[in-house]
């Protein structure tokens, strides 16, 4: 700023940046108003065009309150007001601005500069965008099912506008386009989308031994309706070991344990979980379709899947995580790394195939093993690896305590807040937010030096390495902002949506009196005020004064305000 030339010079290695200095002098009580324009074009004669376009003031103000309202109108569909304003300013806007944003339209970050779709990265993100842009969320399911092959499995990640990707043995990436469909399709009641068509890829299958290839794979002439890609995609993952476990390929969620399945026999608990998951919400869809065969199928897989979780997942005080090509197990207090991991013990309650007592007991440990209060943050798994014979893949070249490796993973944390809703332990489930909160981690100097990185979005991991403890990494390009998006305001706020229904299930601290929430639906808007008292009971609910059966609202679209309180009692 006080510099009166700029040093004009450019070139490779010099601060990636642009910079235009315009010099002014501004009277006392004057005010100037500045545009600068920044502008991209085809060929010189496009370019041309836009500076003339855009001359002078008039349009360079349009484009700007064009800019505004699209914002306003992607991320105020809900709006709330709580007592936690941190909370207010993660929900109200800037989780679905990382989403959009940085997610689906850049797909690229400061720790990671790529452009390309993973299948599963941009299929979980779109699941928190179905209240505020249902139709990108419908748009990107079936994107996605065009980029599966015949044979059920998908590409792993590819890169626009050619297609060029990776074909490989990791073994959920196909299984969250039957999870977001059925979870898309339970919140916006848009069967429809079922009917609708999607080409397959061609391509060569893995030869013995090939973990994947990269190549440019053709559209296939065979197309199929997304009912049937999901069907396939499930039919794909109906694979299991010698415990009756999924098969574990090159890596499940987590990629970097892309060694423990390897020869082709290691089994994944976490998958298992999962894939129960996906097999109860489809049961639903196939009825729906007219395939009672196929319900039949996911209802008896189902049954015997959840049987040999118990029979051979159970460690004694927590689910173990996964089994090797060899039998060894991992996630077990019988390891001397990775005894325990957190993604068995969530998603022992978020699929509902673990055993209540089992449940609460892998709860417990893992609130116990994982949570580190005074560090401000909640590892993946613990001990992490390091020294030990085993070896379960590439995690285990990050530094122990590092992103995968023993630090905290964002999104498995959220998967674990979401547990413990799920669970009825309201209060636990917000300290813990509240903990984990990035404004949080920089609300005094002290938390800003330690934690180092951006307060407004989520970061993908935290390092519980010394002497880094407590740092963010990898923020922006992360699936973490989505998932805490979902945990805010369904798991915590209880604001479900399932069709033409808005249903309230709130899991808000006992000391909360109060909170508020404007929901947006097409034309109409909801002003909602929760009201928490002592008492015994279920919600109390009036839409419009008049009041409802159960707790739940129907929506309607007819452009007008309506007001609706709902009355909680601390049972």
């Amino acid at each position: 700023m006080l510099r009166t030339k700029l040093s004009g010079k450019i070139g490779v290695g010099l601060d990636p940046c642009a910079a235009i200095q315009v010099t002014i002098e501004l009277s006392e009580g004057r005010e100037k108003e500045i545009i600068f324009k920044l502008g991209e074009g085809t060929d010189t004669q496009d370019a041309a065009n836009l500076v003339r376009k855009f001359k002078g003031t008039e349009n360079a103000h349009e484009a700007l309150n064009r800019t505004v309202s699209y914002w306003k109108q992607s991320v105020e569909a809900l709006q709330v007001e709580t007592p936690d304003k941190s909370v207010d300013l993660l929900v109200n806007g800037w989780l679905t601005y990382q989403t959009l944003s940085c997610r689906l339209w850049a797909r690229s970050g400061f720790y990671q500069s790529g452009g390309a779709f993973g299948f599963r990265d941009q299929l979980q993100d779109v699941i928190s965008l179905i209240h505020t842009a249902p139709q990108l969320a419908r748009k990107h399911i079936l994107l996605a099912a065009s980029h599966q092959f015949n044979e059920g499995d998908v590409l792993h990640w590819w890169h626009p506008p050619m297609g060029k990707g990776v074909r490989t043995r990791c073994s959920d990436d196909y299984l969250w386009l039957p999870f977001v469909t059925s979870g898309y399709i339970s919140r916006t009641g848009d069967t429809g989308i079922l009917d609708e068509w999607a080409p397959f890829l061609d391509g060569r299958l893995l030869n013995p031994g090939e973990d994947s290839y990269y190549d440019l794979f053709n559209k296939s002439d065979r197309t199929a309706i997304l009912y049937n890609h999901c069907v396939r995609a499930i039919k794909h993952g109906l694979n299991f070991g010698s415990h009756g476990l999924p098969l574990m390929g090159d890596g499940d969620w987590n990629d970097g344990m892309d060694a423990v399945g390897r020869q082709g026999k290691g089994e994944s608990v976490w998958l298992a979980f999962f894939l129960y998951d996906i097999l109860i919400k489809f049961i639903p869809l196939a009825n729906l379709h007219n395939d009672p065969d196929f319900a039949k199928e996911c209802s008896d897989q189902a049954v015997i899947l959840k049987e040999n979780i118990e029979k051979n997942a159970w460690d004694g005080q927590w689910y173990r995580r996964a089994y090797f090509d060899d039998g060894t197990p991992l996630g077990s207090s019988t390891n001397e790394e990775c005894q325990i991991d957190s993604l068995t013990q969530s998603w022992s309650v978020l699929s509902g195939a673990g055993l209540h007592d089992r449940t609460e007991t892998g709860m417990e440990s893992a609130y116990q093993r994982l949570v580190k209060e005074k560090e401000g943050l909640i590892q993946l798994l613990n001990p992490a690896f390091d020294k030990s014979a085993m070896e379960p893949g590439y995690i285990k070249g990050y530094v122990p305590g590092v992103r995968e490796n023993g630090g905290q993973y964002t999104q498995a944390a959220i998967w674990l807040l979401m547990a413990f809703a799920r669970s009825g332990k309201n209060k636990r489930a917000w300290d813990l937010l509240d903990m984990i909160n990035p404004i949080n981690h920089s609300a005094s100097q002290t938390g800003i030096a330690q934690y180092k990185v951006e307060p407004y979005v989520m970061a993908a991991d935290v390092y519980a390495l010394a002497p880094h403890i407590g740092r963010g990494g990898w923020t922006w390009y992360t699936g973490s902002a989505g998932w805490t998006y979902q945990l805010i305001t369904e798991s915590l706020l209880g604001l479900n949506r399932e069709g033409n229904k808005l249903i309230f299930e709130p899991c808000i601290p006992p000391e909360w009196e109060t909170f508020k929430a404007v929901y947006r639906h097409n034309t109409a808007h909801y002003n909602i005020i929760f009201i928490q008292k002592d008492g015994t009971g279920g919600p109390i609910v009036k839409l419009d004064n008049t009041g409802q059966k159960g707790n739940a609202i129907e929506l309607a679209d007819d452009g007008a305000g309506h007001t609706v309180e709902v009355v909680l009692f601390r049972n």
